[in-house]
């Protein structure tokens, strides 16, 4: 029993039963699917906070005391060509969609016109273009449901001379939910097959290339329907799916990839199937666990933010990589044991004792030889130079981070489509804001004397502004609830709308209505987006603090030692800062043109603070794997210059090989036409580029280098720590030649 409690007890017992393990774990992922097909994914597109920001207090009364749930809105253009809303044809085309829309009997709640209703406001100043105000029947969720059947209908009056365009909730959510499928479609179809090209080039067999790629698939399908019965319980963001297809793909293939070729490893050694399987349990499969805990802490950060898209996006790339995690422990050597000496198909190894005797001593004479060892051997040997160097890229890549421009962005930053071109033509004849228009809610008696003249004052001060459209003001029955509702005339995400929302909080409110004995909230979009960067502002320090604080006493325990995670948790900084940097350097500065990226004035608010719960996670995976290999060696030889030598050796081309497969997986989602998942893909994709390479190749072991026999320090008042110890104990350490330039340190 105590052996099925370690990595290597695990792994062997999954190699003599592995007809079970694969047994169960196709069990599983069919009951995945059947979940999946039966109750479904409930996800929303909707973003909620979880605490009770002023936007949200606003909404709930106008929910509770005024209108019931906030309406779904949506709002027709109507332009044409050479007509003017005076001619009978152009009131002919108004009238037609009027009443197809009017027929779409739980659907369409309600829709107007300007014939109806006379309201000028509708029409623009060129009377070409007039506006048809739309609401839906029922909640969002409700409305998505009939989107198609909606836009069709009004995309069928459109006719020679005349343009028409639907913006608002429910087309918006629309456009938004075909490109993310698009994007992960092509993401999908990009990174599987060169992340395969990949894992062959490295293991140099086709079937050891497959079984990482299998891990990964189950992994995913399995945890998409873990998902689709946690989204039945808590409420979860559409974008979950794309997460769980991103990190299952990075860290799935990544995981099983450090388990086979430890296995191969130690087959090349001589070692026989089973015992080379179990110690690839004690040592690989060790570190994965270790890694995926250090990964889940880090994402575990982002379920500390009070919104429903950090918690959504952090639920999903937790459920994952536990899967990813288990799936190595157990699937892997399961698959291995069935396949055996098959996984070097088509090449065929010999594995005979004179072959493993001149191999061993090719590998031992050749320690410091080819790529990775004359890196290694140049970096060792001026170790100063090297880390200096590196400090000098990195620290200038961060540079422009400094310039960082954060915010929240939409429709406007949609690839041309339909919806895109009314809400431009919204932007060049109306007031854009009209289809978020900016809600202030004032709790009190409405016919009080003080509450009145702060009504007035406020709308005249708005007015004044020039920051709003027209103004209308609506109270509830009861009298005590009153709504002032007017459009912006910039972008609901414009930083100029953000300025007037803090201008009405911070100024206007407090001086209109402090003494009146009313409570008054600010909602609406423009109100939401502010109090979500103000939320991510807020929470960010907490988050790196919970990431920082419990990353350095997990590796502090794992290594015994205080100096390699003080180490590590600065090396993952100087990429998560070179990866700002660039984003920066791509977007706001317009650099990234080159590579189809879209320019963008700011990165989207929760972008960063993402890019680094994720990339924390991620890059402490090499770490891990190298340092282990590392102490591994350094713990029968107690030389630390040639167990640096030795763990780079060692792990560098899977190592690369790994980072690779992962820049290709976020270089697929870089490629989608979402300017957000461009961020993200390429934040992601670069970061793990640069801690692969850079960081990992040249700062770790010249690092190492410097401080010799200081990295295992731990000061003996913390001895009585229990000793996890991620590298396990291997079978054996092949002694090798001293890397050039001294002895042991």
């Amino acid at each position: 029993m105590r052996s099925l409690l370690s990595t290597r007890g695990l792994a062997r017992t999954s190699a003599l039963h592995p007809w079970r393990v694969v047994g169960a774990w196709v069990v599983m992922l069919v009951l995945a699917i059947a979940m999946v097909a039966g109750i479904g994914l409930d996800l929303t597109t909707a973003a909620e906070f979880t605490n009770d920001p002023d936007s949200a207090k606003g909404a709930e009364l106008l929910e509770d005391r005024l209108r019931g749930e906030e309406p779904v809105t949506e709002t027709i253009i109507i332009r044409a060509t050479d007509a003017t809303v005076s001619d009978a044809e152009y009131q002919a085309i108004v009238e037609q969609t009027t009443a197809s829309l009017r027929a779409m009997d739980g659907v369409v709640a309600s829709v107007t016109n300007y014939y109806e209703t006379d309201n000028a406001g509708l029409v623009s100043e060129d009377q070409r273009t007039t506006l048809l105000p739309v609401t839906l029947v029922g909640t969002l969720d409700d409305a998505e449901k009939h989107a198609t059947e909606y836009i069709d209908t009004v995309n069928a009056g459109r006719t020679t001379g005349f343009e028409i365009y639907t913006v608002g909730d429910v087309s918006i959510t629309e456009a938004f939910n075909t490109i993310s499928e698009e994007d992960l479609q092509r993401a999908e179809a990009f990174g599987l097959p060169i992340a395969l090209i990949i894992l062959v080039i490295v293991f140099g067999a086709l079937v050891a290339a497959g079984v990482p790629i299998l891990l990964a698939l189950m992994a995913m399908g399995i945890s998409i329907g873990i998902t689709a019965v946690v989204s039945q319980v808590y409420e979860l963001s559409f974008f979950v799916t794309n997460m769980i297809t991103m990190i299952g793909l990075a860290v799935g293939i990544d995981y099983s990839l450090f388990v086979v070729e430890r296995y191969r490893e130690e087959r090349r050694r001589g070692i026989a199937k089973l015992d080379a399987i179990s110690i690839a349990g004690g040592t690989a499969s060790k570190a994965v666990v270790f890694s995926g805990i250090t990964v889940v802490l880090a994402l575990a950060g982002m379920l500390i933010v009070p919104t429903t898209i950090f918690q959504s996006l952090g639920a999903g790339a937790i459920i994952v990589v536990i899967v990813s995690v288990f799936a190595t422990m157990t699937l892997i050597p399961a698959l291995i044991a069935l396949l055996g000496d098959k996984l070097d198909w088509p090449r065929r190894r010999k594995y005979d004792a004179a072959t493993i005797a001149a191999q061993n001593a090719y590998d031992h004479e050749t320690i410091h030889k080819g790529f990775w060892g004359r890196i290694t051997r140049v970096v060792m040997r001026r170790p100063i130079a090297a880390v200096a160097i590196t400090l000098v890229l990195l620290v200038g890549a961060t540079i422009p981070y400094f310039d960082l421009k954060s915010g929240m962005t939409g429709v406007e930053t949609l690839p041309e489509s339909d919806v895109k071109t009314g809400f431009e033509i919204l932007q060049e004849d109306f007031f854009v804001g009209v289809i978020a228009p900016v809600e202030i809610v004032i709790d009190g008696p409405a016919d009080s004397v003080d509450v009145q003249a702060g009504i007035n004052q406020l709308v005249e001060d708005m007015e004044a502004s020039g920051q709003f459209g027209p103004t209308t003001i609506e109270t509830n029955e009861a009298g005590d609830l009153t709504l002032v509702s007017a459009p912006l005339v910039t972008n609901a995400n414009d930083e100029a709308s953000y300025e007037t929302i803090k201008w009405l909080r911070e100024s206007i409110i407090p001086a209109t209505f402090t003494g009146t004995g009313t409570e008054v909230y600010v909602s609406g979009d423009s109100a939401f987006n502010e109090d979500l960067n103000t939320v991510i502002e807020d929470y960010t320090p907490i988050v790196f603090a919970f990431v920082l604080g419990l990353s350095f006493i997990l590796l502090m325990l794992a290594f015994r030692s205080i100096v390699v995670p003080i180490k590590a948790i600065l090396m993952n900084l100087l990429s998560v800062g070179a990866a700002y940097g660039l984003l920066v350097l791509m977007f706001q500065k317009g650099y990234g043109d080159f590579l189809g990226f879209q320019e963008s004035p700011i990165i989207e608010a929760w972008v960063p603070l993402f890019l680094f719960c994720v990339l924390f996670g991620l890059s402490m995976d090499y770490h891990v794997f190298l340092l282990s290999r590392i102490r591994e060696h350094y713990d029968s030889t107690h030389n630390n210059r040639e167990s640096v030598a030795v763990g780079l050796q060692s792990t560098a081309k899977i190592i690369t090989g790994a980072a690779l497969i992962m820049v290709t997986v976020f270089g697929g989602f870089a490629s989608g036409e979402l300017v957000f998942m461009q961020q993200v893909g390429f934040g992601l994709a670069a970061a793990v580029l640069i801690d692969a390479t850079i960081v990992r190749s040249v700062l770790v072991p010249a690092s190492m280098a410097l401080l010799g026999n200081l990295n295992w320090y731990l000061p003996r008042w913390l001895h009585w720590l229990p000793d996890l110890r991620v590298e396990g104990a291997a079978a054996h350490v092949e002694a090798a030649p001293v890397a050039a330039g001294g002895g042991d340190d």
